[in-house]
């Protein structure tokens, strides 16, 4: 028999609502129900049927459709909330533990917000700067910097890479590299700042440090040949005049091949200090150029007075004892000095240290142990008789095809495997004498001469190449290039057709050209550069280290090798100085995508610091000395890639 009451779990279904609802129904008396003596609830069949029936079934599944939905919905969003609490959550692992300050300021630059990396920079916790800025740290005057900051940040929006000085809580100094962006409202009006910061105080140190090597020599901390060019160079282009010493220790070839080369060094750095002391009360700078050379640069000086300062310094230099090594003190040290006016004996730098140099190897010539003043009649006459010489002597050596080709491995500094051979020139003599470059080059240079001979050389490799059948192979030969050649466009014309015409794998040559060149005639070098990458060719820039300002340049020279000057890879293991630069330098060739190669390698200590500092290749007398490159003819092909191991 049909009961006539439905539980309210029946009722539930038939009504297809929740249970708990029909509870809240009756709390509120819309739908009570009946209590049996056990307290169930008991609702009438026919009440709840005509509830059942009152509701049409399409409204009910549409609700039905729509409850279903809107739990979709807040499952959705449930799980969009989740991930975004999630995401904030890693946000802010990452930027409190971020090395980099990342803040944000107001309109006016005071912070509202840091992370905890401002305790590295500025030493203080972030909630202790709220309200600070920058600039109330900055070394410098702060609203210099502050105003140069905020109207750059005005006029781009944005500021990337800004260096400032600033100088902790603790008294530490912090080089410190911010980015930064302006936050706008609807009406484009500022309302706040934010960026990032990042302390680079080891970077820039290391940077200065390096620039200090560029200019200064490592031995005596005197200011080198190049901080003398720049000096003088300013000094001339002012209108100004002045005295140029040179001095030159009177046989210093005698000290080093007797007692060695660390006594040289020590006798130099004695020199330095006898200079430093006798000129100290004198308007005056010292300078060391290199070997046993030295330079006194007197600013508004004229004749009378640069003959008195040489007098003096010679004078203080004969009274000087050394003792070499413990040994007993060398007594009449000498040196011979030369002096020239600018601008009466140069208008530029290079005719100013021409000049001087003749007048003091003038001084030599006459018996050492004194000073010459530059004069233009007698001088002219020995360096005309010079020139003349050279001239004749280097036309029969092209004439007569005496032009000798060395070479010297370059190789991988792992194992000592050649990646390729230098090419260097000698001159044969008639009596087969052989004369080294240093002989040569400078005067050829001079002459203009230089450029028949990179062309002859450059000819004779590539004869070399094809007569070994090497073409196609992976053996690769570096040819060093005068600035003089590369800077005429009738040279550059015939060289380029030379290459074309010779039928030898451009990919397996690479010219070298010194940083010093590179550096004379930028525009110059950047076309030479991009017409032999264009061919296929590969570059190098030679002796690099030479000139700091060229780290500037890097980038738009595209060469594929940067050779180190060899006067940073001598002493290596012991000087701090050198391994500053090379581990700095190979950081920006490798950023830059270049190699690094080292040049004067000598010792397998200096091989394992480059290897540690992550250069690549090597050249020097540890792996071969320069050789006859015929004795790589005698090689057989196979083998000619590894001649240079052995």
């Amino acid at each position: 028999m049909e009961r006539d009451e439905y539980s309210i779990q029946e009722a539930s279904v038939r009504l297809g609502i929740p249970i708990q609802k029909l509870r809240r129904w009756e709390k509120q008396g819309i739908l009570v129900a009946r209590r049996t003596r056990g307290g169930h609830r008991r609702y009438a069949r026919e009440l709840i049927d005509n509830l059942v029936e009152s509701l049409p079934s399409p409204v009910t599944d549409r609700h039905s459709d729509e409850l279903a939905a809107i739990k979709r919905e807040l499952k959705e969003k449930r799980r969009i909330i989740q991930l975004l609490a999630e995401s904030e959550s890693r946000y802010r692992d990452l930027v409190e533990t971020s090395h980099d300050l990342i803040w944000a300021t107001d309109a006016q630059g005071r912070f509202t917000y840091l992370n905890s990396a401002s305790v590295e920079i500025f030493g203080i916790a972030p909630k202790e700067l709220i309200g600070r800025c920058f600039f109330d740290y900055e070394a410098r005057p702060s609203h210099i910097s502050n105003r140069r900051f905020l109207s750059t940040l005005r006029k781009h929006g944005e500021v990337k890479n800004y260096l400032s000085h600033l100088v902790n809580v603790n008294g530490q100094d912090r080089w410190v590299g911010i980015n930064a962006r302006v936050s706008l409202d609807d009406s484009h009006r500022v309302v706040g700042i934010r960026g990032t910061a990042r302390d680079i105080t080891d970077q820039h140190l290391a940077a200065e440090q390096i620039e200090h090597l560029a200019k200064y020599d490592q031995l005596t901390d005197l200011p080198n040949r190049v901080s003398l060019q720049q000096e003088i160079e300013t000094a001339i282009e002012s209108g100004h005049y002045g005295a140029l010493l040179l001095l030159d220790v009177d046989h210093f070839k005698y000290v080093n091949d007797n007692f060695g080369h660390r006594a040289g060094d020590q006798l130099i750095t004695g020199v330095a200090g006898v200079l430093r002391e006798t000129l100290r009360e004198v308007p005056a700078q010292v300078y060391r150029l290199g070997g046993d050379e030295f330079a006194v640069h007197l600013p508004e000086c004229l004749r009378a007075q640069a003959v008195e300062v040489a007098e003096t310094v010679l004078d203080a230099l004969r009274q000087y004892r050394f003792h070499p090594n413990g040994h007993r003190g060398i007594s009449n040290l000498t040196a011979s000095a030369g002096i020239a006016l600018y601008p009466f004996h140069g208008g530029d730098i290079a005719g100013l240290l021409a000049n001087v140099d003749i007048a003091m190897y003038q001084a030599k010539d006459h018996g050492r142990n004194r000073y010459v003043l530059y004069d233009q009649d007698s001088s002219s006459i020995r360096s005309t008789h010079r020139r003349v010489h050279w001239a004749k002597k280097l036309r029969e050596v092209l004439d007569e095809d005496r032009l000798v080709l060395y070479s010297q491995p370059v190789v991988r500094l792992t194992d000592a495997e050649p990646v390729h051979h230098e090419i260097l020139v000698r001159i044969r003599e008639e009596d087969g004498k052989i004369i080294p470059p240093g002989q040569f080059i400078e005067i050829a240079e001079s002459l203009g001469i230089i450029r028949d001979i990179d062309l002859a050389v450059t000819w004779k490799l590539l004869n070399h190449v094809k007569e070994r059948g090497e073409k196609g192979r992976k053996v690769r030969y570096s040819i060093n290039l005068s600035r003089v050649s590369i800077s005429d466009q009738h040279w550059v014309r015939r060289f380029h057709r030379m290459l074309a015409d010779s039928g030898v794998n451009p990919n397996q040559l690479v010219f070298e050209i010194t940083e010093t060149a590179a550096m004379s005639e930028v525009d110059v070098t950047l076309a030479f550069i991009r017409s032999l990458k264009d061919m296929g060719c590969r570059l190098a820039l030679d002796d690099f280290g030479a000139g700091f300002s060229s780290f500037y340049y890097l980038k738009r020279f595209d060469v594929d090798y940067l050779k180190i000057d060899m006067g940073f890879v001598k002493g290596l293991t012991t000087d701090e100085g050198n391994r500053i630069f090379i581990k700095a330098l190979c950081e920006v060739a490798r950023g830059l995508s270049k190699q690094v190669v080292a040049e004067g390698v000598e010792v397998p200590e200096v091989r394992q610091a480059l290897l540690e500092m992550g250069v690549q290749y090597g050249q020097g007398f540890l792996f071969r000395k320069p050789a006859p490159l015929e004795e790589h003819l005698l090689l057989p092909p196979e083998r000619s890639a590894r001649a240079g191991a052995r």
